[in-house]
C-alpha cells in the first residue's frame, strides 16, 4: 500500500469515529507531515483522495474541515418485511443472495452519522457485524451490508457472535423481550470511499446507493442500524403506488 493510502485510511477513520467532527479542521499540511514523518506531496495526496470521497472540504485561505451534511428531507413509500426459513428479509429481488465472503463480528468505534441515529457518541464502542453480499453462484459482490447495535445491547450475548443462529439477529433481540421490532428506512446517495470501491468493484465516478434501515425495539429504543451499500449505477430501488383515497377518480 502506497504511503498516501494508509495517511488517507488513518484520517478517514479519524473523521467516522468522530475525532474530526463536522464543521472541524483537520490539522495544517506541516503538522500531518509530522505527524505522518512524510512530504508535502504525500499528505496532499491523501487529503485530495478523501476530498474525492466527500469527507474533505477545502476552504479559501483556511485549511480543510470535515464536510457537514445537511439534514436530508424523507419521503416515504410503504415497504413491506418478509421472512423465510433463514429469517427476516426486505427485498426479494436479494433474497438469494448470500454472503460472499466470511463474515466479521467486531467491537469498534461508531462512525459519527449512525451514532446519531444510534443515540450514543461519537466513536463509542458497538458491535459491528458486517458481510459482503452477492450471488451464491457467481460471488459476484452486489452490496455491503453493515449492522451496528449498541454494546449495551449486543456486548456479551450472541448477538455478538458469528452465527447467531436461526433467524439471526431479529429472532434473537425478539427473544431477548426486544419485541415486536419495527422497522424504517431511508434511501440516500453517497461517494463511496476507497474500500468501498475495491469492495464493490465500482467504476470512478460511481455513487454508491445506501439503505439505511433502523430497527427499534417495542419501547422505541433504536436496537440496531443496518448500512446496506450497492452501486448506484447497477441498482434502483422500486416500489409499487397505490392509490390513497384522495386520489381515487371521480364518480
Amino acid at each position: 500500500m502506497a504511503r498516501w493510502h494508509a495517511i488517507a485510511a488513518e484520517l478517514r477513520e479519524a473523521i467516522r469515529s468522530g475525532a474530526y467532527p463536522p464543521g472541524t479542521k483537520i490539522p495544517k499540511e506541516e503538522e500531518l507531515e509530522r505527524q505522518f514523518g512524510c512530504s508535502r506531496t504525500t499528505v496532499r495526496r491523501a487529503v485530495a483522495q478523501l476530498t474525492a470521497e466527500g469527507l474533505l472540504q477545502p476552504v479559501r485561505k483556511g485549511g480543510t474541515t470535515v464536510r457537514e451534511h445537511p439534514p436530508r428531507q424523507r419521503l416515504t413509500r410503504a415497504r413491506q418485511v418478509y421472512r423465510d426459513e433463514r429469517g427476516y428479509y426486505f427485498d426479494p429481488t436479494a433474497q438469494p443472495w448470500a454472503a460472499v465472503e466470511t463474515p466479521t463480528v467486531s467491537l469498534g468505534p461508531v462512525p459519527y452519522d449512525i451514532a446519531r441515529i444510534l443515540g450514543v457518541e461519537p466513536g463509542e464502542e458497538v458491535v459491528i457485524r458486517s458481510r459482503v453480499m452477492g450471488h451464491p453462484d457467481t460471488k459476484t459482490p452486489t452490496q455491503l451490508a453493515t449492522s451496528y447495535l449498541p454494546a449495551s445491547v449486543a456486548r456479551g450475548t450472541v448477538l455478538a457472535e458469528p452465527d447467531t443462529g436461526p433467524g439471526g439477529i431479529y429472532d434473537r433481540l425478539e427473544e431477548m423481550g426486544r419485541g415486536p421490532l419495527a422497522w424504517s428506512e431511508s434511501v440516500v446517495a453517497a461517494i463511496p470511499t476507497e474500500p468501498e470501491q475495491e469492495a464493490l468493484h465500482l467504476p470512478p465516478g460511481v455513487a454508491l446507493l445506501r439503505i439505511v434501515r433502523v430497527t427499534r425495539a417495542s419501547d422505541g429504543q433504536v436496537v440496531e442500524v443496518n448500512d446496506t451499500r450497492m452501486s448506484g449505477e447497477l441498482w434502483e430501488i422500486g416500489y409499487q403506488l397505490e392509490r390513497h383515497q384522495s386520489a381515487h377518480p371521480s364518480s
